[in-house]
């Protein structure tokens, strides 16, 4: 299914690391060491040298395929992980999940203590809309404001906080399919159906491209929930890089409880074959890295 679209010539690998690589960079630089009692370290500490990047990569990879602008798409790649992170740290606070493991080391309220990681998230979420917002001119006024609009979007109540807080109610409820994606299009699909049109918004795409780039981003923000319900019970702590079995013991519901494991892993694969097709239906001349990014998040084992 994935030859027919993704060209053997593609080396994600490749494109990934090179990309990756200025988005290290551009995070060292914006996440100062130097912010007030150890704030600094802790921020540091939830950003760097952790993490798959998925979210910076797909704003590149959206960005690169309507030849977007440079700077504006390598600010919201940063910001976009900013959120990310600021969302781990307060999840996995004994308020929220509870967890002490987070990309194979201790969790940040573990590390630094419940208060500080509160204010690292709270720095970091801020620092995310500054770097949106830079003083001089590169990035043109009306761009700046759709960035920050769709991030705080796709960050608040609409999105990501929203789909936390129906999944902190629903905790040992019994969940419809329908209600679960519900669930789901909000806590996790939404920051990263943000990253892509966040990266389309570096350019200037129309009509069918832009409508495609939206409906491959829904569907790859619903596989990422589902292959993430499945490695829950399928992989061990130390290939996940956080707590296994997490979600059955705390009696969440997930795809795997409502719809089973192999009907789970068979709709992951159909998601990934909806990505695909709308992709192949944009009319953009190279989606090779959007097309590769989601065969990674369907076939990834972390």
């Amino acid at each position: 299914m994935t030859g027919q679209f993704v060209q053997p010539s593609f080396d994600l690998t490749s494109w990934s690391g090179e990309r990756l690589e200025r988005v290290e960079r551009a995070l060292s630089g914006w996440v100062v060491a130097d912010a007030p009692a150890g704030l600094g370290e802790a921020m540091r500490y939830a950003v760097l040298d952790g993490g798959k990047r998925l979210r910076p990569l797909l704003v590149l990879a959206a960005s690169e395929a309507v030849q977007g602008n440079a700077e504006a798409a390598l600010r919201a790649a940063c910001a976009v992980e900013l959120i990310h992170a600021y969302s781990l740290v307060h999840d996995d606070m004994p308020c929220m999940d509870n967890d002490v493991l987070r990309r194979g080391k201790p969790t940040v309220h573990v590390k630094f203590g419940q208060a500080q990681a509160l204010l690292a998230g709270d720095a970091l979420q801020a620092l995310a809309f500054e770097l949106l917002a830079p003083p001089d001119r590169a990035i043109p006024d009306s761009v700046q404001a759709a960035l920050c609009r769709m991030l705080a979007r796709a960050a608040g109540h609409a999105g990501m906080a929203g789909g936390q807080a129906i999944d902190l109610a629903n905790v040992g409820q019994v969940l419809t399919e329908a209600q679960l994606r519900e669930m789901h299009s909000r806590k996790t699909g939404a920051l990263l159906l943000g990253s892509v049109m966040m990266g389309a918004a570096c350019g200037q795409p129309q009509g069918r491209a832009l409508a495609a780039l939206e409906a491959y981003g829904r569907a790859l923000g619903l596989a990422f929930q589902v292959v993430d319900d499945i490695l829950d019970v399928t992989a061990d702590s130390v290939t996940l890089g956080k707590t296994a079995g997490k979600d059955a013991d705390q009696n969440k519901p997930t795809y795997v409880s409502v719809l089973g494991l192999d009907r789970s892993r068979a709709y992951a694969r159909e998601l990934l074959a909806e990505a695909l097709q709308a992709l192949a239906s944009s009319d953009l001349a190279d989606t090779r890295a959007l097309r590769a990014l989601a065969t990674m998040v369907v076939d990834r084992d972390n």
